[in-house]
């Protein structure tokens, strides 16, 4: 047929294979080190019941970061690594908006992964998820960026901001294992199974990097909150001109009892900017509820169907 070339040597077919197979192997040969398997003891209703979920060593002298939800109410556990090692573990700090835990383990010797950056991602990228599905140590799946800026509400009424989708296969005991690209840097930490095929991480970022490194230091991180789950939409073509910006989040859910419920913020209402500040995308509202804002009346101008208005919005400190 005309135009058509039929690809007659398998091995046309195999090279590109072969290439996606060798990144994939040397990304998990290179962070299998880094991911534990953890044992989450906790007390439930007077008795003690146990859990699991994953982990990634983030320095060689004892801390591991992984999910808040995987040791939500923990009084400690084991981490396990392939080297055959398994050590006790005390809960540092936990920051339950980001859905971010640093746990410390007994060692000096730990492997700790390389932190890569998740706003250099693309949707269509490859990424490698590694951790612990079912306990299955050291699984390894991999697939694409599907989407960026996605927002996850919780089982408690929370909001983790500015996800990373992917459609790598993601089981229960996932969650705060990594997510990484092809240089084998962590760009996620795994959070939530949303769907088949739809799997969501936390993206490891200068917003992040901050989080953890508070958590290090003094177990907690200090931040504002407005209660609202929302993504990146295009402003209205006639209103960009005047806005100056093309992008906004649009709010999709709002906490009940929020300060944002408590503001008159509404489902469909187009966030472009918060004090003064740009905002256009869900990453740029989260930079902006710092530890100085809690308390302090900020203006937020919204476009409700298709008209600016300005919203008085009083941001509480995030409880946990």
């Amino acid at each position: 047929m005309a135009g058509l070339r039929l690809i007659s040597d398998a091995r046309e077919l195999e090279q590109p294979l072969d290439a996606y197979s060798r990144v994939v192997t040397e990304v998990a040969r290179t962070l299998a080190p880094s991911v534990a398997n953890l044992q989450v003891r906790r007390r439930l209703n007077g008795r003690r019941v146990s859990g699991g979920g994953s982990g990634v060593a983030v320095t060689p002298d004892g801390y591991v970061l992984t999910s808040a939800h995987v040791v939500d109410g923990a009084d400690g556990g084991t981490a396990a690594f392939v080297d055959g090692r398994e050590l006790d573990f005390d809960v540092v700090g936990t920051d339950r908006l980001s859905d971010l835990a640093v746990l410390r383990v007994s060692a000096d010797d730990l492997a700790p992964a390389t932190l890569g950056d998740a706003d250099r991602l693309q949707v269509g990228q490859l990424v490698v998820a590694i951790g612990n599905p079912h306990g299955f140590a050291g699984s390894v799946t991999a697939g694409v960026v599907s989407a960026l800026g996605r927002s996850l509400p919780t089982a408690e009424g929370r909001i983790v901001e500015n996800v990373v989708q992917t459609d790598a296969a993601l089981n229960p005991g996932n969650s705060g294992g990594a997510l990484a690209d092809a240089g084998a840097r962590v760009v996620g930490i795994n959070t939530a199974v949303a769907g088949v095929g739809l799997g969501l991480a936390v993206p490891i970022n200068d917003t992040t990097r901050r989080i953890v490194g508070a958590l290090m230091r003094e177990g907690r991180f200090r931040r504002a909150y407005i209660g609202i789950a929302g993504g990146p939409r295009p402003v209205p073509p006639r209103l960009a001109a005047e806005l100056g910006q093309r992008n906004a989040v649009e709010v999709v859910e709002i906490v009940d009892g929020s300060p944002a419920a408590k503001a008159g913020l509404r489902p469909e209402d187009l966030i472009v900017a918060v004090g003064g500040a740009p905002v256009s995308s869900a990453g740029d509202l989260q930079r902006l509820m710092t530890e100085e804002r809690i308390g302090q009346k900020l203006t937020v101008r919204v476009v409700r169907q298709g008209t600016p208005v300005e919203v008085n919005v009083v941001p509480e400190e995030l409880d946990g």
